[in-house]
């Protein structure tokens, strides 16, 4: 008995085992980024339509962001200036920039517009076209980072402290991966950014005090240079900004874009840049690879054929349609046909209703982000007549009854010839409230087959 007791336990827990391996193998086959190997310490790639993280690491820690800083320089100077806006360089604009760091060979007073200055600090990354734009905007460079801090703060960005406009390595000066990637997908709102950010090389014309154009940048971003030896050159490469210090290593917040998709990628802190430029594009042929934007409803779409209890013959079943397109980025391991909404439909709906009525929801729970659009009706929907009828009928008695109760409470013996005149004068009274009370009942009836009870009030003595 012992000896078939365990035999039992045994075949039911490899029952157990057979049904658990299945959904093993399922969970493993769709989790795309065991596969991924990326080198840098942190980086995030997101979906830049809707912000969906495809793949995080270390994503909220702190580094050293380097010059992918001057991304929120160059949003604060177009919410704050013209392009056409000139600028002075300062003494500080060329003083300030440690042996090392990237210039623009600035001269003290000259004078250059803003998108001069915009150009040569996104294309080559200079340190002192930065000092300039926060001087000419803010008076100083630490007024400047206290927009720089306050922006960032608006825009979500909670592990974030900026102490110049530039990058220049300062141990208080930090950010994240996530937030650079905000900060990152509100630049994508500028379309001067993004065309500056896919310039290769730009030339910096005469001024007043620089009498050559032997001002020559190449862009910093080997992403978008299509040259036979750049090995790192992406097709799909929208933008935007490198950044390098000794303290931060390699960094990059970078775009791409193939058909309706766009990608932002953070990476930070890499060891080398060819390792930075391996993990941009190993992330976004996986972003491109893996994820669809996918239609789960359109417009319009008929969802539900509900009955309208009191409505018309013709018009009491009630199509429920969609209002808006319904479209998500889904992973390719996730069929369509498998992820059910969940419709929502008001319980009380009556005639009449007017097409376009919003008459409940749909929505759709994928990955812990909801999906959803109003449900609206597809036509109107028209009372019965009988309901009509039958209401018209009832006010009508109800009239008829209270004229009844009227007319009763009238004397009905005849009395002494001056109870006579009295009366005789309280019927002629009566009959002004009888005429008074028929001219009402014509007015009550407001040609909708209602009837306002409130004037029965006018009728009594």
């Amino acid at each position: 008995m012992k000896q078939l007791k365990n035999t039992i336990i045994i075949f039911m827990i490899s029952i157990l085992l057979l049904l658990a391996s299945p959904i093993s193998v399922l969970a493993n086959s769709s989790n795309h980024t065991d596969s991924i190997k990326v080198n840098s310490p942190s980086c995030l790639l997101i979906d830049a339509n809707t912000g969906k993280v495809l793949y995080e690491k270390k994503a909220y820690e702190k580094m050293y962001p380097a010059s992918t800083t001057k991304l929120m320089t160059a949003i604060l100077t177009l919410e704050n200036c013209k392009l056409t806006d000139v600028a002075t360089v300062s003494h500080n604009a060329i003083f300030s920039i440690p042996v090392g760091y990237s210039h623009a060979n600035l001269q003290e007073g000259e004078k250059l517009t803003v998108e001069q200055l915009l150009n040569v600090l996104l294309i080559p990354s200079a340190n002192d076209a930065a000092v300039v734009l926060a001087e000419h905007i803010s008076g100083s460079v630490s007024e400047f980072c206290k927009l720089m801090n306050q922006k960032a703060k608006e825009l979500g960005c909670k592990n974030t402290n900026f102490v110049n406009p530039n990058g220049i390595h300062d141990k208080n000066h930090y950010s994240t991966s996530y937030d650079l990637s905000l900060i990152g997908k509100y630049a994508m709102k500028f379309p001067d950014i993004m065309r500056i950010a896919m310039v290769t090389q730009y030339t910096l014309p005469k001024t007043n005090k620089y009498n050559k154009t032997d001002r020559i940048f190449n862009a910093t971003n080997a992403l978008i240079n299509n040259e036979s030896l750049n090995t790192y050159y992406y097709p799909y490469a929208t933008g935007l900004k490198t950044g390098y210090t000794d303290s931060a290593d390699s960094c990059i917040v970078t775009t791409a874009k193939n058909g309706e998709m766009k990608l932002l990628l953070v990476v930070l802190n890499s060891d080398s840049v060819e390792k930075r430029y391996e993990d941009c594009i190993h992330l976004f042929d996986y972003g491109f690879n893996n994820y669809t934007y996918t239609s789960l409803n359109s417009a319009h779409d008929i969802v539900k054929t509900i009955d309208i209890q009191n409505g018309t013959k013709e018009t009491k079943n009630l199509d429920i349609c969609v209002k808006d397109d319904i479209t998500v980025l889904l992973s390719t391991t996730v069929k369509k046909e498998d992820l059910k909404p969940t419709i929502e439909i008001n319980p009380e709906l009556k005639a009449p209703i007017a097409e376009n009525t919003v008459v409940g929801k749909i929505s759709y729970e994928i990955d812990g982000d909801m999906y959803s659009s109003d449900l609206v009706a597809a036509s109107s929907v028209i009372p019965s007549s009988f309901e009509v009828l039958l209401f018209r009928i009832l006010a009508i008695f109800l009239i008829l009854y209270i004229i009844y109760l009227l007319l009763k409470s009238g004397p009905k013996k005849k009395h002494s010839r001056k109870k006579h005149y009295a009366n005789t004068k309280k019927r002629g009274s009566k009959s002004k409230n009888f005429k008074k009370m028929t001219h009402s009942f014509h007015n009550i009836h407001n040609g909708n087959g209602e009837f306002k009870f409130t004037q029965m009030a006018d009728f009594l003595d």
